[in-house]
């Protein structure tokens, strides 16, 4: 069955992850997604672990994709990118700002040659502004938004998150930026340019230490495992592992406290609402902490099951793609790529009850689909007098 996006059209310029996942995300919902490449490819294709010669992360933020090899300071290919330029809806890029104009490929240009087009665009740090010329790369981004200087133990140095979270937050916005402005062309009958950068999708996340600061002028403390605005919610070690317990929300709280035998902590001034939790948090979680070691993680998950306390078991990747749950919305599937042949990809997270999304095609092998397009192409656009004409009679 088709998807939500079938029949549109997408370029995809970009390289490393925050943009390929937002043409891998319009990929999955239909899109048919083309990805332009340099003659030597993405430079994620050399990223490890490897299967049959392929680099794994890319062949996972890149499928639902075909592929080509376009050299955009060579004429001749810059004529073929201009031919589907012609019949795209969407053109993705995350060079550094100034490249596409160097190219001669910016918004100006493009929307001159398809003023249905949209463009969009990812950067480290946005199209304007004072860093507007700097690469930049999650790392650094996580550093900058203030995440790092919040995460971690509270006595410690500043944590990186090991996901990737400002290129995939990037990403999703631009996927979502993409979407709105689609939708405006419904309206108006042109395209928009739409940017974001990895610094204000990171920002744009921290909403809890964002309010925090808002509202009283200070910096947001380091507080470990512990929830800004809710206790308890955090991690706890049993006898065997770890879990975590959200038992915040008051008819939680009275429960969590009658099950682990201590009925009398939901009347103690100091743990009588949320607030008051939040503010002796410490003292509250080293009194369930005693509690939950006593018994395992599994006995623990149907006691807190049974009364509807929010709760779930930390598990490592072998265990969360072997569950059941992961596996009955089917977050795991499996692929045919043309050199490593069939191999497990992550599912789509989004459910459509009519148009599905879908992992419909693996990675393309790098140039794997060179002659396909171009065939394709040269068929759809016949001689330039042709093409000329019916790009002036589309705009019309």
């Amino acid at each position: 069955m088709a998807g939500p996006l079938d029949g549109l059209v997408v370029l995809d310029l970009t390289t490393h992850l925050s943009g390929p996942f937002c043409g891998m995300q319009l990929g999955d919902l239909g899109a048919d997604v083309i990805k332009i490449e340099s003659p030597q490819g993405d430079s994620m294709r050399g990223a490890p672990p490897f299967i049959a010669g392929e680099g794994a992360p890319f062949m996972l933020w890149n499928r639902d994709k075909r592929g080509i090899r376009l050299d955009l300071k060579d004429k001749a290919d810059l004529e073929i990118f201009w031919d589907l330029v012609d019949g795209a809806d969407v053109v993705l890029e995350n060079f550094r700002p100034g490249v596409i104009k160097r190219l001669g490929i910016d918004w100006q240009a493009l929307h001159a040659r398809n003023p249905r087009l949209v463009l969009g665009s990812i950067s480290g740090f946005g199209q304007t502004g004072p860093y507007a010329s700097r690469g930049g790369f999650d790392l650094m981004v996580q550093a900058m938004s203030g995440l790092m200087s919040v995460t971690g133990p509270k006595d410690g140095p500043p944590y990186r998150i090991p996901l990737a979270i400002s290129d995939v937050g990037a990403g999703l916005y631009l996927t979502i930026g993409v979407l709105s402005a689609l939708q405006a062309r419904q309206t108006t009958g042109e395209g928009q340019w739409v940017e974001t950068s990895l610094l204000e999708a990171t920002v744009s996340l921290g909403v809890y230490e964002a309010a925090n600061y808002f509202a009283n002028g200070k910096r947001p403390e380091k507080l470990g495992q512990a929830h800004r605005g809710s206790s308890p919610y955090q991690v706890f070690q049993t006898l065997d592992g770890w879990l975590t317990i959200g038992g915040a929300q008051q008819n939680f709280f009275r429960k969590l406290c009658a099950l682990i035998g201590k009925p009398e902590l939901a009347d103690d001034a100091r743990f009588r609402t949320n607030a008051d939790r939040v503010q002796n948090n410490d003292v509250l979680v080293g009194l369930l902490q005693q509690e939950v070691k006593k018994r395992t993680t599994a006995e623990w998950m149907a006691a807190l099951e049974a009364e509807g306390i929010p709760a779930g078991p930390v598990l490592h990747h072998d265990e969360v793609f072997a569950d059941p749950q992961v596996l009955a919305r089917d977050m795991v599937v499996e692929v045919e790529h043309a050199k490593a042949g069939r191999q497990k990809t992550l599912g789509v997270p989004l459910k459509f009850s009519s148009t599905p999304a879908a992992v419909r095609r693996a990675a393309p092998a790098l140039g794997e689909h060179d002659e396909e397009i171009k065939s394709r192409r040269l068929r759809a656009c016949g001689a330039p007098q042709e093409r000329a004409g019916r790009a002036r009679s589309r705009r019309g």
